[in-house]
């Protein structure tokens, strides 16, 4: 009997690392073919596992004309393949994917949000990010928020009256457990890059929604008066969303705050080892893989009250929850963090066994097998 064929679909090949894991266990029931933007991440996966992979370009942002010929492209492919479902995630493929898969009737049309944008947009450009999220979900058969944050977003917008499903706690990928973990290796790393004052530790991209303009104002005003150390991970934007001037010259200035770029596999894993608390003061999100990541690394964390954060962080338990764009109260809770040693230790303490009881990787696997079984019957 010949399996069933799944379109895995991203807007650009680096999100196609979400689906990576699951393909041994989807390959062996299913046939699976991936499509995204052309890109060597693509080229690699396909080439590891042995599966078919589909190069269409997407822009990730607006930009009429190509995204007309982009749903051309996916029309012709969808004709070709003939899927018994196309499982679409991140935005531009979503809405391109689920219009063309519609068009030539697959049967199957799954999409999954992991984050929205417009509920922190204002004016026509709001109005222009709903309403094209309000076609995804139209096209769709089944709508997956990645939390229910995300989901209670789509009810309160009025983006679709179709039901939604989150799957298990929520999250898409899950944390390994056997990986993020304090190894006997990984703590000899990690002693080279400590330090003898409090860290802080950040890991994402450098721009203003993530919250570093923010983060910036209230290390740099801890620091003056307590001995502490900020260190920065990930990768300045600069075209899509700078950070301010005045916190280019806090990250430049500040002798205390250390910018590493971004870092990978082992020398990611000494840096989470190597420090005190976790801080993720960003704007928006579906669901902070580096907030699942630190509290599997034992990390107490600092986050902002919203999507993602507040499912990961019960405030007072494995963490503290602050308002989103408030300097002031990330400054209150991160010297609060340094001077309640006994609670932060408490919290440190159940970061790990609350991740592992609600997003162990084979968990939140499981949960999204158990999905296909159901719609695939």
């Amino acid at each position: 009997m010949d399996k069933k064929k799944i379109i895995r679909a991203c807007t650009v090949p680096q999100s196609l690392g979400f689906v990576k894991g699951m393909l041994p266990d989807l390959c062996k029931k299913y046939e699976v073919v991936l499509l995204s933007s052309p890109g060597e991440q693509m080229n690699e996966i396909t080439k590891e596992y042995g599966i078919k992979g589909i190069a269409v370009p997407m822009e990730r942002h607006i930009s009429v004309k190509k995204d007309i010929i982009s749903l051309w492209r996916l029309i012709k492919v969808f004709r070709k393949e003939k899927p018994t479902m196309v499982h679409s995630m991140t935005p531009k493929a979503g809405l391109l994917c689920m219009m063309a898969a519609w068009l030539t009737k697959v049967p199957v049309r799954v999409h999954t949000f992991t984050g929205l944008v417009w509920p922190t947009e204002k004016g026509l450009k709001r109005k222009i990010l709903m309403l094209t999220d309000k076609l995804t979900c139209a096209c769709a058969t089944h709508i997956i928020p990645e939390g229910e944050g995300v989901k209670n977003d789509l009810i309160a917008g009025k983006i679709t009256k179709k039901p939604l499903k989150v799957l298990g706690y929520g999250n898409v990928m899950g944390v390994d457990l056997t990986y993020f973990v304090r190894s006997e290796e990984l703590k000899v790393k990690s002693e080279k890059l400590r330090s003898d004052r409090f860290t802080f530790l950040f890991v994402g991209r450098i721009v203003k929604d993530k919250g570093i303009n923010e983060l910036c104002q209230a290390f740099d005003k801890i620091s003056k008066k307590t001995p502490v150390r900020l260190v920065l991970v990930g990768k300045y934007e600069d075209t899509l969303d700078p950070i301010s001037d005045a916190s280019r010259d806090i990250i430049r200035t500040n002798a205390f705050i250390e910018y590493v770029g971004p870092q990978y596999g082992e020398d990611l894993l000494a840096y989470y080892a190597a420090a005190d608390c976790f801080v993720f003061p960003s704007y928006r999100e579906g669901f902070p893989n580096t907030v699942l990541e630190a509290g599997a690394m034992g990390l107490p964390s600092i986050v902002t009250d919203i999507n993602g954060s507040r499912e990961i962080i019960v405030q007072g338990e494995n963490g503290v929850i602050v308002p989103s764009k408030d300097a002031d109260a990330l400054f209150h809770a991160m010297k609060a963090m340094i001077d309640d040693e006994a609670e932060r230790k408490a919290m440190a303490a159940k970061a790990r066994p609350l991740v592992a009881y609600r997003f162990e990787q084979g968990f939140v696997r499981k949960c999204l097998y158990d999905f296909y079984n159901d719609v695939l019957k």
